[in-house]
């Protein structure tokens, strides 16, 4: 039985791989947060490891936006179809803030607070497209 049957979404449709990608990317950003903020103990290795893979996940999702919507079921609003320009400048500016965050961790020791600022930035960049483009 198939998915759609059973009122889910279809892993292998655009919906289903960006929803996907952005599951993972928020549970990578909650991990450097979390080590930033003391709910998770902070290891530095494995810091500069999850900064690098939400970087490379920040440029993924946004090929799985078709040119035209395709699915009832999806979050993101209409404008997201209608509003083409704007959205793909907060992708840019998302993978910006991705980007600087792996540049400051390339020079050990890490500065903790220069780290905190990049992460809240990229949680910045996250919430201003929600606002404009997501359903809730």
């Amino acid at each position: 039985m198939s998915l759609a049957a059973c009122g889910g979404v279809d892993p292998n449709s655009p919906l289903g791989k960006r929803t996907a990608i952005f599951k993972e990317m928020l549970n990578v950003s909650e991990d450097l947060g979390g080590m930033l903020r003391g709910r998770i103990k902070y290891d530095e290795a494995l810091f500069i490891e999850k900064a690098v893979e939400l970087d490379t996940l920040a440029k993924q999702p946004w090929q799985h936006f078709p040119s035209v919507k395709d699915d009832d079921k999806t979050s993101a609003r209409d404008d997201v179809w209608q509003q083409q320009e704007r959205f793909q400048e907060l992708a840019r500016a998302l993978e910006g803030t991705t980007a600087r965050l792996v540049a400051s961790t390339t020079q050990p020791p890490l500065n903790e607070s220069v780290l905190a600022l990049r992460v809240q930035a990229v949680e910045d960049a996250c919430e201003s497209c929600h606002k404009e483009f997501r359903a809730y």
